[in-house]
This record gives C-alpha cells, sequence and structure tokens, in this order.
C-alpha cells in the first residue's frame, strides 16, 4: 500500500464497519471478543496506527497519563516512574512526561503541554508551585510529599516521617550519639527532617542539622564539612537522599576520615547508586515504585468514576481527599558501623 492504511482499510480487511473500528480503537466494551479480534488482527496486518488528533477532535479519551516531574538529574524518579510504567502497562494506558525546567523560560503552567495533548489524567510529582492551578477537567492525584499542592487533591506517598524515624533509629542503635543530618527544603526533606529530629530528641540526643536549598550532592557536601568542621567529634551523618550521602562522603573522604570506620552515613531513596558496589549505601528504601503503582491505580479509578471524558480536577472528586502512605524500610549496607572507641 503506497499510503498510510486508513479506518476504512481496516473495516475492509476485517469485514465490519468503519463505525465498528472505531468503537474497539477506543476500547468500547460494547463490542465481542470476536469482532475485536479481528480488527486488531487487520490494524496489525495493514501496519495501522491511530490518528491521535483524529481521536482527540472526536472526542474520544487518548489513553495517555501525564506525569509532571521537577528534576530529571534527580534518581528519585527512577523505581518511580518504573512503578508507574507497570501499573499503566496492564490497561494499554501510554506514559508522557512534562519536565517543569524544560519550558520555565515561557513561564507557562506545568499543566499547559499535558493538558493541550487532551491526558486522561496526571500524576504530579514535582513541587514548588504555590499559586498551582488544577485543570477543572483533568483528574490529577500527587505522587510523594509535596509542598505546595492543593489539599484537595489525593496523594501517595511514602511515610517519610517513618523513614527519618529509622535512619535515627538504626544510627543510635550502633550507639551512635553526635549525629548529623544533612538536608534540603524540599518537601520530602522537610518530613524525614521531622521525624529524625522527634526521634533524637525523644532518645535525649541534641539534634544536628545542616543543608537548605536543593537536595542535592554539592548541598550534602557543604553541610556535612561545615558539620565537620562545627563538630570534630561527630560520628554519624545522616543525608535526605542518596544524592546528598554521596557529598557527605566525599566530604568525609576530604577531612582524611573513613566511612564507617570514622564516620557512618545512611542516605535515603534507596536509588540504584546505593546498592553499586562502588558505594554500598546503608539507605531507607521509601519504596517508591509501589508509590507510582498506586499512584496510577487511584487516577485509574479517579478518571472512571469522572463518568466522561472530563475529569473532577481533584483526585477523589469528593470532598475528602484521600491520603495513602506506604511505609519504608531500612537498607543496611556498609556504611554504617558502630562508633569509633
Amino acid at each position: 500500500m503506497s499510503r498510510p492504511p486508513t479506518i476504512i482499510d481496516v473495516a475492509t480487511r476485517a469485514g465490519v464497519s468503519k463505525s465498528l473500528v472505531s468503537m474497539v480503537l477506543r476500547d468500547d466494551p460494547g463490542v465481542s471478543d470476536a469482532r475485536r479480534s479481528a480488527v486488531l488482527a487487520a490494524a496489525a496486518e495493514l501496519g495501522y496506527r491511530p490518528n491521535r488528533a483524529a481521536a482527540i477532535l472526536a472526542g474520544t479519551r487518548t489513553r495517555t497519563v501525564g506525569v509532571i516531574v521537577d528534576d530529571f538529574r534527580n534518581p528519585w524518579f527512577v523505581p518511580l516512574l518504573d512503578g508507574i510504567r507497570d501499573a499503566l502497562a496492564p490497561h494499554g494506558l501510554r506514559l508522557t512526561l512534562a519536565d517543569t525546567r524544560a519550558n520555565a523560560h515561557l513561564d507557562s503552567s506545568p499543566f499547559d503541554d499535558l493538558v493541550s495533548l487532551r491526558v486522561d489524567g496526571v500524576v504530579l510529582a514535582a513541587e514548588g508551585f504555590p499559586d498551582l492551578v488544577v485543570p477543572a477537567d483533568t483528574p490529577v492525584v500527587v505522587a510523594g510529599a509535596r509542598a505546595d499542592v492543593p489539599g484537595e487533591l489525593d496523594v501517595v506517598a511514602s511515610d517519610e516521617a517513618a523513614g527519618g524515624r529509622l535512619a535515627a533509629d538504626h544510627l543510635i542503635g550502633l550507639g551512635h550519639r553526635r549525629i548529623v543530618h544533612v538536608t534540603g527544603s524540599g518537601g520530602p526533606a522537610a518530613v524525614r527532617r521531622e521525624g529524625t529530629v522527634a526521634r533524637m530528641v525523644a532518645s535525649g540526643i541534641a539534634p544536628l542539622v545542616y543543608g537548605d536549598g536543593p537536595t542535592s550532592e554539592t548541598t550534602g557536601y557543604e553541610g556535612t564539612r561545615r558539620a565537620l568542621r562545627d563538630h570534630p567529634d561527630l560520628t554519624a551523618v545522616f543525608a535526605a537522599n542518596d544524592v546528598m550521602a554521596m557529598g557527605a562522603i566525599a566530604a568525609v573522604r576530604e577531612a582524611g576520615l573513613r566511612v564507617p570506620e570514622d564516620v557512618s552515613v545512611v542516605g535515603n531513596d534507596e536509588t540504584p547508586l546505593a546498592a553499586s558496589p562502588l558505594l554500598r549505601l546503608t539507605t531507607v528504601d521509601p519504596h517508591n515504585d509501589e508509590v507510582g503503582r498506586l499512584a496510577v491505580a487511584r487516577l485509574i479509578d479517579c478518571i472512571g468514576s469522572s463518568g466522561s471524558e472530563s475529569g473532577s480536577g481533584s483526585g477523589s472528586g469528593s470532598a475528602e481527599p484521600i491520603r495513602t502512605l506506604v511505609p519504608p524500610t531500612l537498607v543496611v549496607r556498609s556504611t554504617t558501623a558502630p562508633p569509633r572507641a
């Protein structure tokens, strides 16, 4: 065929009407299994790909879910996106990403591009939008502990406060009493800090907190350098994430100290970096893959309950938003040990 196949070609090959092919392509439940199979087989044989623009004009759902992230460089997103992808696959849903930094120079809402593509729903996995306006006709679910998001949205997140307590308990259990928490100003980091500080205070340990701004390797490095200068007797560092832990380890080694013989280091996020043979980092696993799966499950419920091509604008579409917390776990590797004698 010298031209791209059309929906009419598929209908002719399958021996059905054009309208029935349209019903199959939009996954209409009113089509028999035999006719659905015939249409899909004909489409595969012809190499037919639905015209997405035509589907939008026809008012059908695009079977696409948008995900808004704020920094592709942050490995926190890797397991989250894996979980989202795994949850979308059984439903035949596509994933499209929007990076808030990509079009920052246009001063546009992070939802603009996704809404223009008529996504069926959005997983919001970014923060820093105090004036965020959620589209009224698009279901949205928040993934992760986020600051500055509308309170009416459903949220699926790791229990970050419990993660902070896990890290503190591990270090205290090893016998550490001079513990520094190196952190940043992000939403999840702020919640982890609350859990860590509360546990240290409850254990009679004066909390030492350093760092502000982005939860980056540089912040971890600079915060740990200052902490070592101010408290040369410190024996342990809990970094707000694995990337900051890398910076902390660099600062410890730069000071002529060893990890974990002189200073123990704990991270957070269980990124691929943590398990690498070079690092072998003790870290808190927030199970972000599970956060991604549950966020998609909640979003699909919201899309289904909307009852039309337009959503409620809120995750739950009810008066009370749903909050789901995933319990974290501790993964002990080789960067922690009892304090030096």
